[in-house]
């Protein structure tokens, strides 16, 4: 570049006495860099303002750990109108060797980025910028990297840096003896340095909680990768593992083509087995993972995964089969009948969809399809064993005053006690709920709706004496005189069952000028059915098989009274309110002529003292006259808190009572409304503080007062304690199929030992068999870049073939690395270890 022949070097000691001088320089910063130094001078310090020539301005290209760690300057180097400003105490010019050096705090602002250095040397002959002494470059995407030596050409593509730390946004960090830039965008560390925790506060200094120290990282921005080499991972500065080569996806990428760490596990099942997953990233709406898993004893277990996200939803579909090499172990002994296990192949396959019609409406699927009952049991496809699958596909909307949903449903069995043919095919449910916004009559009308259909193969008994428990009458014996209501209930009716409900309700609030709150209400209900039974052994004595078609209507007529009396003292205030309700409405008909598929579960309690229709499906509708009556108290106490109360009973006044009659499942006896006056039920709450909260619910026998029903709840929550406790005392319903009362404490409690440390535990213990039934110890840290977590899970329910569980789990994870999992099954006759993570 030609030097211009009218400049010279400027007086820096006029300007040092504050005087403005005026200087042209070229080749300053830049390949072709005119200084244009208006130097207002104040205090010593120099104040230069440049204008760069297209493609001049160095830019540094940092080190991996951020998103886009270079292109905020990369991007305004190639603006040709970008300015840059410099401030520094003192400016030289070396006409000689063609240098430009800022010296003395020096300040470059540049595009939204900040270079500070104790000097900033330009040289013009080999086009590099040199930043010397305590350097750090703030950039505009926020990364901030430190050095006592910054050098660079001036297009910034290559370059390196002394003794380097590097701040991220993303809060990683970098720090190495040197830094190497080069060609197609590779930056390597020399003795490397990588976390993501902060400094300790207190000594920072100190090493990070965990660090990977490696011989050499490398970032290839390109490929979006960061590779360690001769690496090693420590804690708190003292090594744990040693990794002679892995890699990881830089903290930019979400998803990275390439191999995952293998999963490691072992089963009597199975042997031990290796797990060699890789992931395609195919493009970036759609994946694929491939998990070969070679098993010692039963080959090669091989499962596949396909993701696709579209422009209103996504999808997945997972697939996994193996044929087994030693079937045999799934053999019983002599007599016996073998596992479901005993054949060549078994496999699974798994779909899940989800997608939006509009921003109301949504549609989806979750579709599981097994091999055998026990096949997600015997290898470690799913994290959790459920207890059955369920398959469905739905449609659901929502509005501002309706709701819609519709959804086919097949259910599939994991115990070997399980017979498919007695599970039920839903062809579907549809529920379907409208407010209607404009008053009708001063008043609010809705709708419900209703439509269910489903057909179920064979029939579904089960034992309500302790004789057909001891023998397997209801579910072994094909005599039907062995099938009779004193022993067993129908749970599920064979052949096809249709019903279409309609509901329709209108209420209105009036208020008198004394407080008294009236609601009437009117609501008419209507069902049509059609049901086509089946002849199995026993049916016929509990519901009349064959084909028939069933109308039910039920129209009700009601009126709800509250009188609330409110005080107001010194200490607080107190409300005292009765309320009674009386429905009137006929007898519910057909009782028994109809399968029971939804409405088998009713408990009577506070929360349905005043419902409408206390059964909890549409199967069964309450039918008769009756009286719901209760009290209500509440009281706020200044500093003592909350306390509420109620106390209530429910009477048939005329017609038949619902609850007294018995269907194929015997809902509605024993219950505590089966009789014309029921039991009590009550509820007491107190919460003093934000600390404790105590509440309860009690059902009480209508002549004797014993407690036929007790919940109490109490929990706790202050500094860094938290526990909760519940206790629970369940008559025995023997024509339910509860034969003796249930008695059991289940409690669950944790502690912050500190402010990353938390110990948890819970508990359940079985008062009536005298021993602890499941329990789950656990304790756990996490911080702004670690987390791990240890538990001991142990659980003696079991259904069919599952065994009692007894299981250790860890978890760890280093954020922007990824995390392992390790769990192990302990004790029983089959253990098994599985191991994974998400490291590459």
């Amino acid at each position: 570049m030609a030097r211009p022949t009218t400049a010279r070097p400027p007086d820096w000691r006029g300007a040092a006495n504050g005087h403005r001088t005026h200087i042209t320089l070229a080749a300053l910063f830049g390949a072709t860099l005119l200084l244009g130094l208006p130097a207002g001078v104040d205090n010593a310090r120099a104040q230069t303002q440049f204008q760069t020539a297209p493609g001049s301005q160095p830019a540094f290209q940092n080190s991996p750990g951020g998103s886009g760690t270079t292109a905020g300057m990369l991007a305004a180097r190639r603006d040709p109108d970008a300015q840059m400003l410099v401030r520094a105490e003192e400016v030289q010019y070396d006409y000689t060797n063609e240098r430009v050096s800022a010296v003395g705090k020096v300040q470059i602002y540049y595009s939204g980025s900040t270079l500070e250095a104790d000097r900033v040397i330009y040289d013009q002959k080999t086009k590099r910028l040199r930043a010397e002494g305590n350097v750090r470059l703030r950039q505009a995407d926020g990364n901030v990297i430190y050095g006592e030596i910054l050098d660079l050409t001036d297009d910034f593509r290559d370059g390196f840096v002394d003794s380097l730390r590097l701040d991220a946004a993303d809060r990683t960090r970098f720090a190495a003896a040197r830094a190497d830039r080069g060609a197609n965008s590779i930056t390597v560390f020399q003795s490397g340095v990588y976390t993501a925790c902060e400094p300790c506060k207190d000594n920072p200094q100190a090493p990070p909680f965990w660090q990977v120290k490696a011989a050499r990282i490398i970032h290839d921005e390109n490929e979006k990768m960061i590779y360690f080499e001769d690496a090693r991972l420590e804690f708190f500065g003292v090594p744990m593992a040693y990794l002679p080569f892995f890699s990881a996806p830089d903290p930019t990428v979400k998803r990275k083509t390439g191999f995952l760490i293998p999963k490691i596990s072992s089963s009597s099942k199975y042997g031990y087995g290796i797990e060699i997953p890789y992931f395609w990233a195919l493009a970036p709406d759609y994946d694929l993972t491939l998990s070969p898993m070679i098993t010692t004893k039963q080959g090669v277990l091989m499962t596949g995964e396909w993701r696709q996200r579209l422009i209103n939803g996504a999808y997945s579909v997972r697939a996994s089969g193996i044929f087994q090499t030693d079937k045999d172990y799934f053999l019983r002994d002599a007599g016996h009948p073998a596992t479901p296990g005993y054949r060549d192949w078994r496999g699974s396959i798994e779909t899940k969809g989800l997608f939006s019609l509009n921003e109301r409406w949504v549609w989806g699927w979750d579709a599981t399809l097994l091999s055998d009952k026990t096949f997600f049991q015997d290898y470690p496809i799913r994290s959790y064993q459920p207890s059955e699958v369920i398959s469905q596909a739905f449609i659901a909307g929502r509005g501002a005053r309706s709701y819609f949903d519709a959804r086919v449903m097949h259910f599939y069995g994991l115990s070997e006690f399980d017979v498919q043919s007695e599970l039920p095919v839903i062809h579907p449910v549809i529920d379907y709920s409208y407010v209607f916004g404009p008053p009708v009559f001063g008043g609010e009308l809705s709708t419900r709706i209703n439509f269910t259909s489903l057909s179920r193969g064979e029939a579904d008994f089960d034992p309500i004496s302790q004789s057909a428990f001891n023998s397997g009458q209801c579910t072994l014996s094909a005599d039907p005189a062995q099938k009779l209501p004193k022993d067993c209930v129908l749970r599920g009716v064979p052949g096809s069952y249709t019903r279409f409900s309609g509901e329709m309700e209108w209420k209105r609030s009036l208020v008198d000028s004394l407080g008294q709150v009236f609601t009437p209400f009117v609501r008419l209900r209507a069902d049509v059915a059609a049901v086509s039974i089946n002849s199995d052994v026993g049916v016929d004595n509990f519901i009349q098989t064959g084909t028939d078609g069933v109308f039910r209507g039920m129209p009700a007529v009601g009126l709800e009274y509250r009188y609330p009396f409110l005080s107001a003292h010194s200490w607080g205030t107190q409300t005292l309110e009765p309320i009674a309700q009386v429905i009137v409405r006929p007898n519910e008909t057909h009782i028994g002529d109809l399968p029971n598929e939804d409405a088998q579960s009713l408990v009577f309690d506070d929360s349905n003292l005043f419902a409408i229709d206390k059964f909890s499906g549409w199967d069964r509708v309450e039918g008769g006259t009756r009286a719901n009556v209760g009290i209500q108290y509440t009281a706020q106490v200044n500093g003592a808190g909350f306390f509420s109360a109620l106390f209530g009973q429910s009477y048939q006044l005329f017609g038949q009572n619902s609850f007294a009659q018995a269907d194929t499942v015997n809902t509605g006896l024993e219950s505590g409304l089966d009789q014309r006056v029921s039991d009590y039920v009550a509820r007491l709450s107190f919460q003093p503080n934000r600390t404790y909260k105590l509440s309860s619910r009690f059902r009480f026998d209508e002549e004797t007062f014993e407690v036929r029903r007790l919940e109490v709840e109490g929990s706790v929550n202050f500094d860094r304690w938290s526990a909760s406790v519940l206790y629970g005392n369940y008559d025995a319903q023997p024509l339910l199929g509860f034969l003796e009362r249930r008695e059991g404490i289940l409690g669950s409690g944790a502690v912050k030992l500190t402010s990353n440390w938390t110990l948890r535990g819970s508990a359940r213990y079985d008062l009536d068999a005298g021993q602890v039934d499941q329990t789950m110890v656990g304790l756990g840290y996490i911080d702004d870049c670690f987390a791990i977590a240890v538990s001991y899970i142990t659980d003696h329910s079991y259904s069919g073939n599952t065994e009692p569980d007894r299981r250790v789990m860890l978890q760890i994870d280093l954020r922007t690395l990824g995390g392992t999992a390790f769990s192990t099954r302990v004790g029983g006759a089959d253990s098994s270890t599985t191991h994974s993570s998400i490291f590459r």
